[in-house]
């Protein structure tokens, strides 16, 4: 089969077009022929050596077909899309032709979308999903902040709030990308310039949680902004992985307010997180009725792999970055 291999960490040059042999199914797996995989900021930090030892062929997600099962029940030939289960990290991952992944990390699609934008869906719609309904326990009628929303897990999860009923103040530190922004349903739209709780005061706006994708740079800031009781939930590291320097519960964490964490790549799929919790297939039709607007925002071909990860790294894509093969 054909695939894409880290050939040594470093930049996306690294990346490399190679021929494997096909891999074999173990019990408790199923093997699936790559249609299309997302592109997601794992993968650039697994192939930059950011996050240790990892497999050789990156990926954490794809669509696809069944090529077997060997339980039988997922009969060849049937839809699915795949979501981390150690792909990419433990066992090769989704940047090649074929992929084995665990049938916990697995599930059928009936819908009729194209392999594109089926792509673009499982991983980031199921950690939006998780966090803003899982953690974050988001209400209709609550106004939640979600900060990094330009990014492609930012932009689902401004989708997913506003279908929701609730309120969605969405960030970004480019005033250029506030239209995009507004587009997506977000009642206003806050320039990020790290002080968004002073921002927040002077709107005199009740912020009910926060949808963190920025990181441990912006912690003290996004607990300072949120209600008394509220709740912030941090998800991404688009800020960087230095962790928060001098961190004291007793002067950074107000009264009251709720903290939690959600690693997608790491608890999902597991059975205290089971992707059967996240309705897909109800994600999937409101992709189809346009109710969600989770199509690609730019598409490459396979041999253009490379570029893709420098789009990606440049945030030059605003949204989410598809890869198709065949």
């Amino acid at each position: 089969m054909k695939a894409i291999v880290i050939s040594a960490y470093g930049g996306p040059e690294v990346l490399t077009l190679t021929e494997l042999p096909d891999p074999a199914p173990a019990d408790g797996d199923v093997l699936i022929r790559v249609k299309a995989f997302g592109l997601n900021h794992a993968e650039a930090y697994m192939r930059s050596g950011a996050w240790g030892k990892v497999a050789a062929v990156p990926g954490i997600e794809c669509a696809g077909v069944v090529e077997a099962d060997p339980s039988g029940e997922l009969p060849a030939g049937t839809r699915v899309v795949a979501i981390l289960g150690g792909m990419g990290r433990t066992r090769n991952g989704s940047y090649a032709e074929l992929v084995t992944v665990p049938a916990t990390h697995v599930v059928a699609v009936r819908s009729p979308l194209d392999w594109a934008d089926l792509a673009a869906v499982p991983e980031v719609y199921a950690t939006a999903w998780s966090g803003l309904f899982g953690n974050l326990d988001l209400r209709p009628g609550e106004t939640v902040l979600v900060r990094g929303a330009t990014s492609s897990l930012g932009q689902a999860a401004v989708n997913l709030a506003v279908d929701h009923g609730a309120t969605v103040l969405a960030t970004t530190r480019d005033p250029q990308r506030a239209p995009l922004l507004q587009e997506l349903g977000a009642a206003d739209v806050l320039i990020d310039d790290g002080a968004l709780a002073d921002q927040v005061s002077q709107r005199q706006v009740s912020v009910d949680a926060v949808f963190d994708v920025v990181g441990n740079s912006a912690l003290r800031d996004s607990l300072a902004l949120v209600r008394p009781r509220g709740r912030v939930c941090q998800l991404g590291f688009l800020g960087g992985f230095a962790p928060v320097r001098d961190f004291d519960p007793i002067a950074d964490l107000p009264s009251g307010v709720r903290l939690s964490f959600f690693g997608s790549a790491f608890v999902l799929g597991t059975p205290a997180f089971p992707l059967t919790d996240v309705p897909l297939d109800e994600i999937y039709a409101k992709v189809n009725a346009g109710a969600l607007r989770a199509r690609p925002a730019r598409v490459f071909r396979f041999d253009e792999i490379v570029e893709a990860h420098r789009v990606m790294e440049a945030g030059e894509a605003l949204g989410k970055m598809v890869v198709t093969l065949g």
